[in-house]
């Protein structure tokens, strides 16, 4: 009689489905789902790790690359109506696979496929199954990635506590990164300062000072490493091709808004109808500027579009300034967000320092690197320099224009696919080139894209800046710091009170080590309530 009155299998006495059944038949129908979406990763994945074959010489890249290749086709999916669905079964939403896209996937796939074998399948099928070729990846497997981008990390800026053996302060991962000022070479005290302090590399900009001055900056800084008894490396930045303003004419101290500036090719001469004026330190891109687009001037304090362009020179009607105008000043940056300026990254300079950075550098940045063909560029000089060791040099790429954030991936493999590898957000040149307001996005995507191909990510200009020098950061300013640590390294500027910086710094990230790795949180017991 009681077998008479129970429901069919997965419905209750009334014939209405349980819960458990309700679940099994969503979960089933999301496992078709995922696994679909895992043959696509793979089919497309492999096609673009295929096309990348010949660059790909690292052996201990090659494993990257393709979580990379995989990320790349996972990112093509909008994935945002399959996050919501997995959600309530509680399943990962698939929000952190950056540097672990198949073993995510497979994860998930598996736990689909055991929820949808409880209650009842579909009708007319046995439990659903996952997909063949998907396995379990094992915690170790699992986790890869994280040990191999925490590896690349110590390649580049050497070795910090392993986390596992010292989760105190003491174990902070991300490293900080300080650019030396010119009385570096002339004060052995500060570099023992800021290695006491915590400094982890140090940073010398090509564009100022000279060999002298860098060799003795590297001097003071061997005996700061023997009196702490601590490693630090040495980054040399290329200085690449300087787009700034020359010799300015200005009838009044400032231009403002709606007013014009004419951008010249040679020294600029008064003329009545030109008031403000303003030399190009490389002539050739005014003939490539066309009307309409913009140019920026000082980091963005200056911006307008183009007017026209004539024997003069550029003409630009000005579209941003400050409320009381702004100073046109010689020796300020130029920015051309939508030109294609026709510029070498490696400039004749670059090469003459090369000589010097090759062999007293542990790290080069390439400033202006846009395309993997100046990735090659840059590597076959370091091969005419170190032709037996080269690929032991580490390569950062500062990722500053527009076009190099279009080519990243391909930045990416040319460069870590020959030597170790690591890339800097340079957000000052950034900002003004893609935009203020898309700025945080970009460097968000770029942080993704990285961690997928396990590569080491330095979070870069005004950090802690009023810090620096003033002696007292803003919030928004700590706020920023504290976000830079799911970068894997951060950069301070020179100031006077950079020492303070990097104290803060280290004592700020490594209470980030407490509580975040990258973009998942770590549930520590709370203890402020």
């Amino acid at each position: 009689m009681d077998g008479m009155m129970a429901g069919a299998p997965g419905t209750d006495g009334a014939g209405a489905q349980t819960p458990e059944a309700a679940q099994a038949r969503h979960a089933a129908a999301l496992l078709a789902e995922m696994g679909e979406l895992l043959a696509q990763v793979r089919r497309d994945g492999a096609a673009t790790l295929a096309g990348w074959g010949p660059r790909l010489e690292r052996r201990r890249f090659r494993l990257s690359a393709g979580n990379f290749a995989r990320y790349l086709a996972l990112r093509h999916h909008d994935l945002r109506p399959l996050q919501t669905a997995l959600m309530p079964l509680g399943l990962s939403s698939l929000g952190r696979c950056e540097g672990r896209v198949e073993e995510t996937l497979s994860a998930v796939i598996l736990a689909l496929a055991a929820l949808a074998g409880q209650g009842m399948a579909p009708a007319g099928a046995g439990p659903a199954a996952p997909p063949a070729g998907v396995r379990a990846p094992g915690a170790r497997r699992y986790f890869r990635g994280e040990r191999w981008l925490r590896a690349n990390t110590a390649r580049l800026f050497g070795p910090r506590p392993d986390p596992a053996h010292d989760p105190g302060p003491a174990g902070r991962q991300v490293r900080i990164l300080v650019t030396l000022p010119p009385e570096a070479a002339t004060d052995p005290a500060l570099l023992h300062d800021l290695v006491a302090a915590g400094t982890d590399a140090v940073r010398i900009n090509c564009a100022h000072d000279g060999q002298a001055a860098w060799a003795a900056m590297i001097a003071n800084l061997r005996a700061a490493e023997a009196a702490c008894g601590r490693r630090v490396a040495v980054l040399m930045d290329l200085a690449g091709p300087k787009v700034r303003t020359g010799a300015v004419l200005a009838a009044r101290k400032r231009v403002r808004l709606g007013e014009r500036i004419l951008l010249t090719r040679a020294a600029p001469e008064a003329r009545a109808d030109a008031p403000f004026q303003a030399q190009c330190s490389i002539p050739a891109i005014l003939d490539r500027v066309r009307v309409g687009q913009p140019v920026f001037i000082d980091d963005g304090k200056l911006g307008g579009t183009v007017e026209t362009v004539d024997a003069a020179g550029v003409w630009l009607r000005l579209t941003r300034a400050g409320p009381e105008g702004e100073k046109l000043k010689p020796e300020k940056g130029l920015n051309f967000p939508e030109t294609d300026l026709g510029l070498a990254a490696l400039t004749e300079e670059d090469r003459r320092d090369l000589d010097f950075v090759a062999a007293q550098a542990d790290l080069i940045g390439y400033s202006f690197v846009q395309s993997p063909a100046d990735v090659a560029e840059l590597q076959a000089e370091l091969e005419r320099r170190r032709p037996l060791d080269w690929r032991q040099l580490g390569l950062i790429a500062k990722i500053e224009t527009p076009k190099a954030v279009r080519n990243l991936p391909g930045i990416i493999v040319a460069a870590a696919g020959r030597q170790p590898f690591g890339l800097m957000i340079a957000r000052g040149d950034l900002a003004v080139e893609l935009g203020f307001e898309r700025t945080a996005e970009m460097q968000e995507e770029m942080l993704w894209l990285a961690e997928a191909a396990h590569v080491p990510v330095i979070w870069a200009t005004q950090v802690l800046e009023t810090l620096v020098k003033k002696g007292l950061p803003t919030r928004g300013e700590m706020t920023d710091a504290f976000m830079a640590g799911r970068a894997d390294c951060v950069m301070l500027n020179k100031g006077p009170r950079v020492v303070d910086a990097v104290q803060a710094l280290d004592r700020l990230l490594s209470r980030l080590a407490e509580n975040q790795v990258k973009k998942t949180p770590k549930l520590r017991a709370l203890r402020s309530w």
